[in-house]
């Protein structure tokens, strides 16, 4: 049993973590043209072009695209939590609202898991590749992030501890979610 619920929340994340970087991408007006744009679009349509139907983009998101992460991790949760309660100690209206918050909670977490992955690779690429194909979504999706922080701490030897700093101060967001 162990087994399958691994698998099946292996799939779950890596789904979501496709909506929410659709719609990171789109909200950090990261271009979607490049192969990790044509990535995510193409693994995502299936679910986000019917959802546009019913609820449209509006002040610059993707709201589909949040709504089907938030779906998928929904039903996820409620399965898991579920299986894992008898039917005779679930009382319908308390169970509800913590299916919620667990899911909204992991995708804040899976988020934040993001951010810290583009950090990384932002990182490891300005060192190792700086004209990859990934440099650039990188930069553009952590951007919002490193600018206010590299107002606060200056480029020592041409060293930028920004990246740095973003890691350890989502590492603290995420002891408290």
């Amino acid at each position: 049993m162990q087994a399958i619920v691994f698998l099946v929340d292996a799939v779950v994340s890596f789904f979501c973590t496709l909506f929410l970087l659709r719609f990171m991408m789109q909200a950090m007006r990261v271009s979607f043209g490049g192969q990790i744009g044509d990535f995510v679009v193409k693994l995502t349509n299936w679910a986000v072009k019917p959802l546009r139907r019913v609820i449209p983009g509006a002040g610059g998101f993707d709201w589909a695209s949040l709504v089907a992460a938030l779906a998928v991790q929904l039903l996820f949760t409620g399965i898991i939590v579920g299986a894992s309660a008898s039917i005779s100690d679930v009382d319908g209206a308390s169970v509800a609202p913590m299916i919620l918050w667990l899911a909204v909670r992991s995708l804040l977490r899976l988020s934040v898991y993001i951010f810290i992955g583009a950090l990384i690779l932002q990182a490891v690429l300005s060192w190792v590749n700086p004209y990859s194909p990934l440099s650039a979504p990188a930069h553009q999706l952590t951007r919002p992030i490193l600018d206010p922080i590299r107002r606060f701490i200056p480029t020592i030897s041409g060293i930028d501890l920004s990246p740095l700093v973003a890691i350890l101060l989502l590492q603290a967001v995420l002891m408290f979610l």
